[in-house]
């Protein structure tokens, strides 16, 4: 039963409506004599099959709210993760998203608005529809600090240099890169030397980022002088926060990544979603030139199709 009023007329329409009671008289009795009218409070209620009237009174009387998951995957930008939270919780998302701009909401927890997203480790979470934000920020950051505490994760990653926020923000975008484990693991090795030799990274996925069009499918040169902080092609090092929310798996990769020479890669001109790794930018440019060539003729097939 979903939130709302809680007088009795509207608790009594909304539980007919949603096929919870067939005669409203006799629960408005049973109710009555439960003393739920004088108690019941608003949120979402579960209520379960063939549960006798008696047993509903009691669970809104006694504010028994059912919980519900928070299921954090992929998420890219602000307004995706307000509607995620709106739509499950009490907070409108113009509630969410004006805590997610606030330095000040988020301070206690050792963020700021470009670094919050490090704050979500995707898993699923549970809380009550009515949990304030600071309960549900507060509970993801208790899971972040658990994440990090486990299986030498701070030292992994003091170990190549980085912060878990640094760690964390590298892993979005090697997350945004491949979806092949095998490649992520090369990907990392890559930005991680990069970033060794001082090297801008030239990733991708940040150009989309700083566009917020995340449809891009090539990435054309008038892109790259977009001066948005998270251009890495025009600034070096990482940006200032992270381009999404990393699988736990893709941060694990991040932290374990092999020492490699590697410093270019470039997608397989087959379009297998595997890339090329190269060294040096004469064996890169030429693997790049491949995918450029298979690119373009792939697009002018594309163009000559006949449209239905």
């Amino acid at each position: 039963m979903a939130e709302g009023k809680t007088n009795q007329a509207s608790v009594l329409d909304a539980m007919q409506t949603n096929n919870i009671i067939t005669n409203r008289k006799v629960f408005s009795l049973v109710a009555s004599q439960s003393g739920v009218w004088a108690k019941i409070r608003a949120g979402k209620y579960e209520v379960k099959k063939g549960q006798s009237l008696w047993s509903l009174a009691r669970m809104l009387k006694n504010g028994r709210l059912a919980e519900i998951k928070l299921v954090i995957n992929r998420v890219r930008i602000k307004e995706d993760l307000a509607r995620l939270i709106s739509r499950n919780f009490a907070p409108d998302s113009v509630s969410v998203m004006r805590y997610l701009k606030s330095n000040d909401s988020l301070q206690k927890f050792g963020v700021d608005t470009r670094t919050v997203f490090t704050l979500f480790i995707p898993d699923t979470y549970t809380f009550y529809w009515n949990t304030s934000l600071n309960k549900i920020f507060r509970r993801l950051s208790d899971a972040k600090n658990v994440f990090w505490q486990k299986n030498q994760r701070l030292e992994k990653a003091g170990s190549i240099h980085f912060t878990p926020e640094e760690a964390y923000t590298l892993a979005s975008i090697v997350e945004e890169e491949t979806n092949y484990d095998s490649d992520k693991y090369k990907i990392a090795s890559v930005y991680i030397n990069r970033l060794n030799k001082s090297m801008p990274l030239q990733a991708c996925p940040t150009i989309k980022f700083a566009m917020k069009d995340f449809s891009l499918t090539r990435i054309y040169e008038k892109y790259l002088f977009n001066p948005s902080p998270y251009n890495t092609y025009r600034r070096k090092g990482l940006p200032p926060g992270p381009i999404c929310t990393p699988a736990p798996k893709t941060i694990d990769i991040v932290l374990d990544a092999p020492k490699t020479d590697y410093l270019f890669f470039v997608a397989k001109s087959d379009f297998s979603g595997y890339h090329h790794f190269s060294g040096n930018f004469a064996e890169h440019n030429q693997y790049a030139k491949e995918y450029q060539k298979a690119l373009d003729e792939y697009m002018a097939r594309k163009q000559n199709e006949p449209k239905p």
